[in-house]
């Protein structure tokens, strides 16, 4: 049985706990979170045993494994605190608001010689292996997406500097799919705006609430993604590839391919938490690394181009182009 903790212990901790209940090899075992009273109440429901700081769950005994489900400004340090204990570790995203930082603890996480998972769970499904098997040998030319919903309730979101804003908080999803699909970034230019729906919850609030990036990928394909934290009617996220004689999209669970021989629609009804989590027990109980789809390290590239495009709106604009890695 691969026995499980959580340090924070909010919606998206919670989230994953629901799934884990369905893995037989998998039990959880152990919760913290700055909300003692909440910690203790989660640790009932699931039959684990709360703790008062990370550092108490982490020496306890009790886990073989760790979900990192902080809010990213409350995360520095507890990669290496788990790893320099042989705990293996499933880092939610953003793995951090400072790429130096992040590439440091890649480093430290690499050497551990733990297995090492991060919160990418949409690569998982099953449209979205049908998608990469698609497009694996075909030039993309051209990329869409969006990001477009509500505000979440929680505090820090409207800050910037807690937060990173919706591409480092949310959009980091489909730009994390465009890496996965269609490969490497080169270079991003990002317009943002503070508008209306951020400053009636905050008026103190410093991050966006509707902006745009366009991009370079390294193959040569050019695209752009739109996000917004406006849309309370409509809301929707997707990405779309074109090329010569096809098209690709996926929007929520609905996949759709067309090419001049076919017009196919294929919706998915899987859970991407559970394959996700699934994948995690399974790569642990066996030791097998590979079944991880989206790696620490892929947490800290996909970080490097969102934190890459709030740099270039921070400069007016300015087109920044991403430092390739080994």
């Amino acid at each position: 049985m691969v026995k499980l903790g959580f340090i924070g212990a909010g919606q998206m901790a919670e989230d994953h706990m629901k799934t884990i209940q369905a893995i037989e090899h998998a039990e959880i075992t152990a919760i913290v979170d700055t909300n003692q009273e909440r910690a203790a109440h989660i640790a009932k429901t699931y039959g684990a045993v709360s703790y008062a700081t990370a550092e108490e769950l982490l020496d306890s005994g009790k886990v073989d494994a760790v979900y990192l489900c902080t809010p990213p400004f409350a995360r520095s340090g507890l990669e290496e605190a788990a790893v320099s204990r042989g705990i293996h570790l499933l880092a939610e995203k953003p793995v951090g608001l400072q790429l130096e930082e992040a590439q440091r603890n890649e480093q430290i996480v690499l050497k551990s010689g733990v297995i090492h998972s991060s919160g990418y769970c949409l690569r998982y499904l099953n449209i979205v292996q049908q998608a990469k098997a698609y497009l694996q040998d075909k030039q993309i030319d051209l990329v869409l997406a969006c990001r477009l919903g509500s505000l979440p309730p929680l505090t820090w979101w409207s800050k910037i500097e807690l937060s990173g804003g919706q591409l480092v908080e949310q959009s980091t999803h489909q730009l994390d799919l465009i890496r996965y699909l269609a490969g490497e970034f080169q270079s991003v230019q990002a317009v943002h705006a503070l508008r209306s729906a951020m400053l009636k919850s905050d008026p103190a609030a410093t991050a966006y609430d509707a902006g745009t990036v366009s991009f370079t990928l390294q193959s040569g394909a050019v695209g752009n993604i739109t996000s917004s934290s406006l849309v309370r009617h409509g809301g929707r996220s997707g990405v779309e590839f074109y090329g010569d004689g096809f098209f690709v999209s996926i929007f929520g669970n609905e996949l759709r391919i067309v090419d001049d021989s076919q017009d196919v629609t294929v919706r998915s009804s899987e859970d991407f938490y559970l394959l996700q989590n699934t994948a995690f027990v399974e790569a642990i109980r066996t030791g097998n690394q590979q079944l991880i789809r989206g790696d620490y390290s892929e947490a800290v590239s996909t970080l490097a181009v969102t934190l890459a495009a709030n740099e270039s709106a921070a400069a007016q604009g300015q087109p920044i182009v991403l430092a390739q890695r080994g």
